[in-house]
């Protein structure tokens, strides 16, 4: 078994969270821990995703049914993070404003969710880099 499949998304999670971690902390100028989750730039999720489909892209090749399978995932990650889950996080704003403006004492839904297209691109960026370097690795 070929274990860059396996260390690969895992590899492309830790440097696209800790890549996350370090410009929200040079953003707020403290560590953020408390911004830790969905939304951020680069995306995890882009980035995990992109890096399959480049590892099978290096390894199989284009041709290679799996590079197929893999894109078409991609996309539908990519197309989630920056439609659906990005609308949840509007919906979340409003219901916390309308909530504030009734006096509710609920607790506030998390409004950072989604991803925008830069966001995406840098985690399709950072997934192809984990990628290439992992499959010279191995």
């Amino acid at each position: 078994m070929d274990l860059s499949y396996l260390i690969a998304p895992f590899a492309a999670w830790l440097v696209a969270g800790c890549c996350k971690f370090a410009i929200n902390s040079l953003k707020a100028r403290r560590l953020a821990f408390g911004l830790i989750g969905y939304g951020g730039l680069p995306s995890n999720h882009s980035a995990i995703v992109s890096c399959m489909a480049t590892l099978i892209a290096l390894k199989e090749g284009i041709a290679h049914p799996a590079f197929g399978v893999a894109v078409t995932l991609a996309f539908i990650v990519m197309l989630d993070a920056n439609s659906l889950r990005r609308q949840v996080g509007r919906h979340a704003e409003a219901i916390n404003r309308l909530n504030a403006a009734t006096g509710a004492a609920t607790e506030l839904l998390r409004e950072r969710m989604g991803h925008s297209r830069l966001e995406i691109a840098a985690g399709i960026l950072t997934g192809a880099l984990v990628a290439w370097l992992i499959d010279r690795a191995i």
